[in-house]
């Protein structure tokens, strides 16, 4: 598997360990899993380290990416559509069975609210941003390459997590607490939209049961979360209170916000720096936009449920902050 060195990617790696699946991870620094899980040290971009890591690998699960709201367009090409197709390329050479393609909602939207929606096919043409339009090709790629009905080539799967979130967690909860703390968290317009999550573990479970259901329904793609939306403010101040942060208080009009967060892009791109902006217009948008999902077609082809709620969740967190 690819991505490991994450909080989400090892989580993974750590679960298969733990049912008894041999493991070879794909990365370039040291993941640090422990026994049972064997290390590849390089990047997906390197054809001849690709083709080494996927000797006698019966399936893969590839969640590694570039993720980041600001960057150039190569950059992500290189990485995520590149990368891809050099995956599924070796995978087809080495015979592997299953493909699991890790991807995000994001590939399928196009600004407007989602409100129980599904998994509507990837579209690089209408998404927004460069981190989604570049999933959307990749994801198309994996499509692509689905046995189909000659059965040439892995079954592929793709999940799309939304907002994966849990103890350790460095992207969504390090940023949100950090803002919280330097008092740079604000509520674009009221807060008010409702918004989907993933617990870290039901994100891992949803993975393996697409694993372990590939076969069954490949050439398909799924959109994964706890299934329980909540407002933007809800969560921002649920994450807060766990770590003992400011709750947010100041609110932003969406204009105000996303015209921010244009010129914070454009300062960004002439300064040359690769971290995020505290804003972007795509940020502003999604702060202030519904998108929550219907689950029960993920559910049912799956066979898979979540088994951590929000609320032992927040619980979890709020404990992992207080040393428990």
């Amino acid at each position: 598997m690819t991505g490991a060195s994450g909080r989400y990617g090892g989580a993974v790696a750590a679960a298969l360990a733990a049912r008894g699946d041999e493991v070879v991870v794909l990365q370039r620094s040291a993941a640090g899993l422990g026994d049972g899980v064997e290390e590849v040290r390089g990047d997906i971009t390197e054809p001849r380290v690709v083709a080494r890591a996927m000797h006698d690998v019966d399936a893969v699960i590839h969640l590694a990416a570039r993720v980041s709201i600001v960057g150039d367009w190569p950059d992500f090409e290189r990485v995520n559509v590149d990368g891809t197709a050099i995956l599924l390329a070796a995978a087809q050479r080495a015979g592997v069975d299953r493909f699991v393609f890790v991807s995000s909602p994001s590939v399928a939207h196009q600004g407007e609210p989602l409100v129980g929606a599904g998994a509507d096919p990837a579209d690089p043409a209408r998404t927004r941003g460069h981190y989604a339009r570049s999933k959307a090709a990749a994801e198309r790629l994996a499509m692509e390459a689905d046995r189909g009905s000659n059965g040439d080539g892995p079954a592929v799967v793709a999940i799309r997590p939304h907002l994966v979130w849990g103890p350790g967690d460095t992207q969504l909860i390090g940023r949100i607490v950090e803002r919280a703390r330097t008092g740079r968290l604000a509520l674009v317009d009221d807060g008010a939209a409702l918004i989907d999550t993933t617990y870290l573990d039901n994100a891992v479970s949803a993975t393996l049961a697409a694993l372990d259901r590939c076969r069954v329904v490949h050439g398909r793609a799924f959109v994964v979360s706890n299934g329980e939306p909540r407002t933007v403010r809800e969560i921002l101040t649920r994450i807060c209170d766990a770590a003992g942060a400011p709750r947010p208080t100041r609110r932003v009009p969406l204009g105000v916000a996303r015209a921010g967060g244009a010129v914070a892009e454009r300062v960004w791109r002439v300064l040359g720096r690769d971290d995020d902006p505290p804003m972007t217009s795509f940020l502003a948008e999604q702060l202030a936009t519904a998108h929550w999902f219907d689950q029960r077609r993920t559910r049912e082809a799956l066979d898979w449920e979540p088994t951590v709620p929000l609320e032992e969740g927040f619980a979890r967190l709020a404990a992992s902050f207080n040393g428990g």
